[in-house]
């Protein structure tokens, strides 16, 4: 895999993203507007109108979902054997990128809180670097994706 700003002679190592959980408020929308657009229904049963009513409703509610899908896919974070890349795409023009050098990291940790994040095997990875922490939350597999980063680390120092 080949990825825009890679250095000569640096190799991706691994690519992983957050658990497709961050986009259930995509979903809940979806949801929610499917539901709201059967009220018109109730309040006019009569009317054959009020299906396409829904139709809308219900096309909008998956375009939200559609669109914090979108936002997940192209949110990722490269590990190569030179440093972690995070892309994160924040709306449909704005994408931000944050390279930390692997040499940089003091520690690492990772975590699993809660009955869901047990469930769904998400969890939360900590780097300590010299400037700060860098959290990366709700990560999938994040016992994987920990041991990925260690090894790459090690074999860096």
């Amino acid at each position: 895999m080949e990825f825009d700003g890679q250095r000569e002679g640096e190799e991706v190592i691994y690519v992983f993203r957050r658990h497709i959980v961050t986009s259930i408020k995509g979903f809940l929308w979806m949801v929610l507007m499917m539901g709201l657009g059967v009220v018109p229904h109730f309040i006019w049963p009569d009317n054959s109108t009020m299906f396409v009513v829904w139709l809308i409703f219900a096309a909008v509610g998956v375009l939200g979902w559609g669109y914090s899908l979108i936002l997940w896919y192209f949110s990722f974070y490269i590990v190569t054997s030179e440093r972690l890349r995070q892309t994160r795409q924040k709306g449909m023009f704005h994408k931000s990128v944050v390279d930390l050098e692997l040499g940089h990291i003091q520690n690492m940790s990772y975590g699993v809180n809660g009955l869901f994040a047990t469930i769904f095997n998400y969890g939360s990875i900590l780097i300590q670097t010299e400037a700060g922490d860098l959290v990366i939350s709700m990560v999938s597999h994040p016992e994987t994706v920990y041991n990925e980063l260690e090894n790459t680390w090690h074999e860096k120092r």
